[in-house]
């Protein structure tokens, strides 16, 4: 009886909050999936919406630049995150020493992260400027380029640009984590590992490797997360281009409900970005499981 009384209690407790979600995110899920199914347009949407099954889908499905969008943003997320963990894991241990200025150099490593993403954006646009920018300069007076060149004008180059941007801003992220990670494990395991004859590496994959993963998987899983649905920081810097060069599917997905007006099959592309993501999060929370059950 007791048990049953604590039960309805928390269900009691927990329904504000239910009805909160489902308005706020149960309704508009609702809306877009009936969209999916419809030919709707941006202007009267609910007058436009003609009932087309799973043609938006087909025909997402078989579209090379829709396909092309989704290769991008895989790419983009692979690449950023997997520098983001190594350059945030590195500079972590680093901070983790005991130097002069590292108080500083902690307090430094929220700059980036600080910044908004649109600032961000135009600061890396100025830096890679073809006829005044930093890099070109850089490079060229250490004798790396003869000339200026269109870092976000080439289509060979312009993504991996955008992807340096979006590193530097988003690794501390990843240092922070760890860095709070490393501040738990204690320095006796260190010691009584050297007396043993631990090199460094031994040290790193034996004690610091697995006292940081799971904070790291959490990290994983929010970059991958942030990286696969990237929009802002493209739509500053380069808006898809060069040539589409630098087309993510939300790029691709604001493009068609917005530019083009095409509700109905911007909503088809967005619910099966919102499906891939979900296979991505539901594949990290089954590894984050068997983690700690090992």
């Amino acid at each position: 009886m007791i048990s049953y009384r604590k039960t309805v209690t928390a269900w009691l407790l927990l329904t504000p909050m239910i009805v909160i979600i489902v308005g706020v995110s149960g309704y508009p899920l609702i809306k877009t999936i009936y969209y999916s199914l419809t030919g709707a347009k941006l202007i009267a949407p609910d007058v436009t919406s003609i009932f087309v099954g799973l043609d938006n889908y087909a025909r997402a499905l078989s579209s090379s630049k829709f396909l092309e969008a989704i290769w991008h943003t895989t790419y983009f997320a692979v690449i950023s995150v997997g520098a983001e963990m190594v350059i945030g894991v590195l500079v972590a241990l680093l901070l983790n020493e005991a130097f002069a200025g590292r108080t500083l150099l902690r307090a430094m490593l929220i700059l980036p992260l600080a910044l908004p993403t649109v600032v961000n954006a135009m600061m890396w646009r100025l830096i890679y400027n073809p006829d005044f920018g930093a890099l070109n300069a850089l490079l060229v007076q250490i004798g790396m380029l003869d000339a200026y060149r269109s870092w976000l004008g080439d289509p060979a180059t312009a993504l991996d640009m955008v992807i340096l941007a979006d590193v530097w801003k988003n690794f501390p992220l990843v240092a922070l984590i760890a860095l709070a990670a490393l501040q738990t494990v204690p320095k006796d395991l260190y010691e009584a590992a050297t007396l043993d004859g631990a090199g460094v590496w031994n040290r790193f994959w034996r004690i610091t490797l697995p006292a940081i993963l799971g904070p790291l998987s959490v990290a994983l899983v929010l970059r991958t997360i942030e990286a696969f649905k990237v929009f802002d920081i493209v739509y500053v810097m380069t808006r898809g281009g060069p040539a589409s060069s630098t087309k993510t599917v939300s790029f691709y997905v604001y493009q068609e409900a917005f530019a083009y007006m095409r509700v109905g099959s911007g909503a088809s592309y967005a619910l099966i970005v919102v499906l891939i993501s979900a296979c991505l999060i539901a594949g990290y929370m089954y590894l984050i499981r068997k983690q700690g059950e090992v």
